[in-house]
């Protein structure tokens, strides 16, 4: 197998020891710690059922050993495909305890996206549901056993049925044989990028500094153990990980509520029920939230702090939330690689709806360059290049992206912001082929892949398109073949049929009989794509106008 590392320079590591950044925590040693500290107080409710600390821990360190008695060793690499349930903590803090690699998926993704997964993080174990949302996982997980060479262990949080994958409840283990905690500098785990270009990348992040970024998420956002934290967005994504979400709620010893579903119908009354305090969206479903309780008036006093992140949230949106919530806007930007920005929870309001907030870290070191690599004043849009205790120097084996995305020992992230003098940021958009739909990054080139599979398509082209309640949309240009008659729907089921996340389907498909090209003939896709987004914005306007 590749080895799995994330090296910081000598001096920076020396610095963030020093000050304080890194203190040698580590995942297994936090729940058993937090176990400890808090027993008997709640730390998961799931429906009607609530999970202590204790209990928590003890299920997670007895799923680990069991782990261990199945075959797997410390060091293996195994992918957690799970929802919004307790067993997804058992199966990370469990993998945790027995010196296994996390590798973490979302509950959207299907075969195309698994397989790469599998495949590039060299795992050897799968945990998934039996089924969710009307999807049965066992089955993309047999056809995965048969293609993915080194997957040896399926397990499933739920009924097997006649599989012969093994059943988590049944996996089993004496933690005396739980090895010694790893060292604080090594990879806990493996998160997933949107990526520029095709597939996701891979992020191997250490405990140091994973850590640090909960400890210090969990200050900034104001958690302490009474605390309520409802997560409805994915519990796998980065967001509600660890902004503050599930890992900093845990490091403060608050209380974690999983959510079933994000609409305001199921939200509001668990709000209500649980006495949630603080509660994460991306901004399309910020702006439902808003419209229902205009409609309905929720009673949910208990909530103090919305967190909106993902995607940017429009200012005229963004006002919206105090008078019609009752609670405080805190925004937040960041990204799985490393850098988080937060709005505080006491600045004035102006910059809580006019800015998406400022880094975590005083060690956290920005640069905004224009196109040609120069640092541009303060208030000038510009790229956004950063480093710092909790940013990665590199994606895990990927030698072209690394050199595209890391220059001068700083992580160029893709993003367009303008920067105030006090250091809050405005995010402006992507400066790359990247599509950023409702907080998930989506490659074009990735989209653009799966349409000119099809039969009859000759040439497309993805862009994104501003959209006021996902943040970007995709918008497809397709060129068919010669004589070939093609409808967007047939295009969509296409796509679908290649077991592909649905995030990824475009929302907007236009037929074109074809694309400009260069003055020596070829295509630049990235001018075109500049181009296509122009007109479509061009359309729009004048569609408004004509309105008006």
């Amino acid at each position: 197998m590749k080895p799995l590392e994330q090296i910081f320079p000598a001096e920076r590591a020396a610095r963030y020891r020093e000050k304080g950044y890194w203190t040698g925590e580590t995942f297994p040693a936090l729940l058993r710690e937090r176990a400890e500290r808090f027993g008997d107080r709640t730390a998961l409710v799931h429906r009607d059922t609530r999970i202590s600390y204790a209990r928590m821990a003890e299920a997670a360190q007895r799923f680990g050993a069991g782990l261990l008695a199945q075959g797997l060793k410390p060091g293996d690499r195994v992918l957690i495909q799970l929802g919004n349930t307790p067993e997804f903590f058992t199966a990370a803090f469990g993998l945790f305890a027995a010196g296994m690699i996390p590798v973490y998926a979302l509950p959207a993704h299907r075969r195309t996206e698994i397989e790469h997964l599998l495949t590039r993080s060299e795992a050897c174990g799968l945990i998934i549901p039996d089924k969710a949302d009307g999807y049965d996982y066992r089955a993309l997980a047999a056809e995965l056993w048969d293609v993915v060479p080194g997957l040896k262990h399926v397990i499933v949080a739920g009924d097997p049925a006649e599989t012969g994958f093994a059943a988590m409840a049944e996996i089993d283990g004496d933690p005396a044989t739980l090895p010694e905690d790893p060292d604080p500098q090594s990879v806990a785990f493996l998160q997933i990028s949107g990526g520029s270009t095709g597939l996701s990348k891979l992020i191997p992040r250490t405990h140091d500094d994973y850590i640090y970024t909960l400890r210090e998420s969990a200050r900034i956002c104001g958690l302490t153990p009474d605390s309520v934290f409802l997560a409805v967005l994915p519990v796998g994504h980065n967001f509600t990980m660890s902004s503050p979400g599930t890992y900093g709620a845990f490091y403060a010893g608050a209380t974690v509520v999983l959510g079933h579903s994000p609409v305001p119908d199921a939200a509001f009354p668990l709000i209500a029920k649980e006495g949630v305090t603080i509660t994460a969206l991306v901004p399309p479903l910020a702006l439902l939230w808003l419209d229902a309780a205009e409609r309905l008036k929720p009673e949910i006093p208990t909530l103090e702090v919305l967190q909106v992140g993902g995607a940017k949230f429009l200012s005229e949106s963004a006002r919206r939330v105090k008078p019609v919530l009752g609670c405080t806007l805190q925004q937040v930007f960041g990204m799985a690689e490393g850098l988080v920005n937060y709005t505080r929870l006491d600045d004035d309001e102006e910059t809580i709806v006019t800015t998406q907030g400022r880094p975590i870290s005083p060690d956290d070191e920005i640069l905004v360059l224009d196109d040609a690599g120069t640092p541009v004043p303060d208030g000038t849009p510009g790229h956004l290049l950063t480093r710092g205790p909790y940013t990665i120097n590199g994606y895990h084996d990927e030698p072209g992206a690394n050199a595209r995305s890391f220059e001068n020992d700083h992580y160029r992230s893709g993003d367009i912001v303008i920067r105030r003098a006090d250091g809050y940021l405005t995010v402006q958009g992507r400066a790359g082929d990247h599509i950023n739909r409702a907080g998930e990054k989506i490659s074009a080139e990735e989209v653009e892949d799966h349409l000119l599979a099809h039969p009859g398509v000759f040439d497309a082209v993805v862009v994104s398109i501003p959209d006021a309640h996902l943040g970007e949309r995709i918008c497809a240009f397709v060129k068919p073949r010669d004589g070939q008659t093609l409808k967007p729907v047939e295009l969509r089921k296409f796509m679908r049929a290649r077991q592909i996340a649905a995030f990824k389907i475009p929302d907007e498909i236009r037929f074109v009989d074809g694309f400009g090209i260069t003055a020596v003939g070829k295509i630049s896709r990235r001018q075109l794509r500049s181009q296509l987004r122009a007109e479509v914005l061009a359309d729009e306007a004048a569609q408004q106008e004509q309105t008006a």
